[in-house]
């Protein structure tokens, strides 16, 4: 049985994905990579930044040329931004390239975590700009879901401390064949 080459990590804002990541990259000794963290290094200018300036496209376009390279690499833990999974280009590189696991949360309790003040609120998400929050994360998880489905596994986060998060995680990744989840 070999091990997949890198982990990703997707799933809609607020699940997760970020601090579990950080936690599984430490407990596998992989390097850890937060691609909207990337985005940022690379642009000088904040997600919003780019949204606002260059619209969601330039944004996809910045996105899916990280995913190719950093699915070139290995032994990464990558966290990936909400909507990367969703582009097929993007899926496609990710589940030849790593074992794919979606941080699954509800739309509520994604409301809370984001509006809590500990992830920036509602308006550094550029998503969730001009309609009530949480109708607009219901209505794109909706959107997302038939993407999200196609990852090779998927945490509930909901009940889980990101200790946990990332425990179940380490669990698949040691359960995995060469990144199939089988």
């Amino acid at each position: 049985m070999s091990l997949p080459n890198n982990i990703f990590l997707v799933g809609f804002m607020a699940s997760g994905k970020t601090n579990a990541g950080q936690i599984l990259s430490r407990l596998i000794g992989w390097e850890f990579v937060d691609a909207d963290v990337e985005l940022v290094k690379r642009t000088g200018r904040s997600i919003p930044e780019i949204f606002q300036e260059d619209g969601e496209d330039a944004f996809r376009d910045l996105e899916r040329s990280l995913i190719k390279e950093l699915a070139s690499g290995s032994k990464r833990v990558i966290a990936m931004g909400g909507g990367a999974f969703v582009d097929p280009d993007n899926r496609d590189q990710m589940l030849g390239y790593g074992l794919v696991i979606c941080l699954r949360a509800e739309p509520e309790t994604i409301h809370r975590r984001i509006t809590d003040g500990m992830l920036g609120g509602a308006e550094s998400r550029p998503l969730l700009a001009g309609t009530p929050p949480l109708e607009r994360i219901k209505d794109l998880l909706g959107e997302r879901a038939e993407s999200y489905a196609q990852a090779h596994h998927t945490i509930d986060t909901d009940l889980l401390t990101t200790e946990q998060v990332a425990q179940e995680a380490l669990k698949l990744f040691n359960e995995s064949d060469a990144g199939t989840g089988g």
